[in-house]
């Protein structure tokens, strides 16, 4: 994401990456004003009166919406932002949408000003440039897991299983190896050269499955890792125990999922860590807080109350020379996040319950 323009109650922004959206995805809510260069039907140049006839001309303007919600899935190349016409050559007051993808420009503004909290993921979206996605893959002697490792998740991308399965055929290192090159030659089709891979399982066949990569052409950093298990916990062991931190050790993703791994492996042992809001509250009012990790949402919710309840503890936080990580929930670590109430501190010292 890039700067383009600073707005006395806003921004002007460049999407440059699918990660992005995600970000646009949080700040283009009801009560905010998007604008960017669109598409309207010219009704006057059809020949349907009082409606558009389906052959009237598309004319690009640009188009300033009043924001009433998104819609955006993880994982597209495409945000939708759905509204009331506020500026524009024609139509003002009639319904529209923004398709917004990278490559566009988009100005976001809200009466008074966008919030804090707002300015700090565009900042740090913004600081973190476009962050190079990588390739996981999970190699067992039967069954390979493609995944996408990107900023705010993990996107499953294909799945592979030698058929049959079982002891007898999987034992079989002609077939083993028939559906090993099978795959990679797929794998090649997914991941283009420049994208780094990590290649992770419990046994040898991880190494033989690099080896038939490269038999392939296969240009990409490879980070080899073993694992204590397989399947997707194979993924997330990776990600959170630094088996591969050469490729994915700087990943915003990386980053977010070991902080909240972090914080259960504390409540386990009844460390220095807390969650709830009115725990969480009295700690950072103690200056306890060293991060807290929220989920992204909790600080855009509907309920005001809440939400500015939120706003103040991160400020709090913050006071303190803390640390506030505005999560996804993409992912299995953002999904026990949610499991905790959306929100769990990491504490300098043990505070009293």
């Amino acid at each position: 994401m890039r700067r383009v323009k600073r707005l006395d109650e806003g921004i002007r922004l460049r999407v440059e990456d699918e990660d992005d959206l995600w970000v646009l995805a949080q700040i283009c809510r009801s009560g905010s004003a998007v604008g960017m260069l669109s598409h309207r039907r010219d009704s006057t140049t059809g020949t349907k009166e009082d409606g558009r006839a389906k052959s009237a001309e598309r004319k690009p303007m640009w188009i300033v919406l009043d924001a009433h919600e998104t819609a955006f899935q993880s994982f597209t190349d495409n945000l939708r932002v759905h509204g009331v016409i506020k500026e524009a050559k024609i139509d003002i007051g009639s319904h529209h949408t923004h398709v917004v993808s990278p490559g566009d420009e988009i100005e976001i503004t809200r009466e008074g000003g966008l919030e804090k909290s707002d300015l700090d993921l565009i900042n740090e979206a913004i600081s973190s440039g476009t962050k190079a996605k990588a390739g996981l893959i999970v190699v067992e002697s039967n069954e390979v897991l493609v995944f996408e490792v990107t900023s705010r998740g993990i996107r499953d991308v294909s799945q592979f299983s030698m058929r049959g399965g079982g002891k007898r055929v999987s034992g079989s290192s002609i077939v083993r190896n028939a559906f090993f090159e099978d795959v990679a030659s797929e794998v090649r089709m997914v991941f283009k050269d420049d994208m780094p891979l990590v290649i992770c399982g419990p046994g040898l066949a991880r190494e033989q499955f690099e080896d038939n990569l490269r038999a392939l052409g296969c240009k990409n950093t490879i980070s080899n890792a073993a694992t204590s298990i397989g399947g997707r916990s194979a993924a997330n062991e990776v990600l959170t125990e630094g088996a591969a931190d050469a490729i994915l050790g700087e990943h915003v993703l990386v980053k977010e999922i070991r902080a909240i791994e972090d914080g259960l492996r504390r409540i386990s042992v009844d460390g220095a860590v807390t969650y709830g809001i009115t725990l969480i509250s009295d700690a950072a009012s103690k200056g306890a807080v060293e991060s807290l990790i929220i989920d992204a949402s909790l600080l855009r919710e509907d309920d005001e109350i809440s939400r500015k309840r939120w706003e103040g503890i991160c400020a709090e936080v913050k006071s303190s020379r803390g640390i506030v990580i505005q999560a996804s929930v993409d992912h299995d670590a953002g999904q026990q996040l949610l499991g905790m109430g959306g929100a769990i501190a990491l504490l300098r010292w043990k505070t009293d319950h």
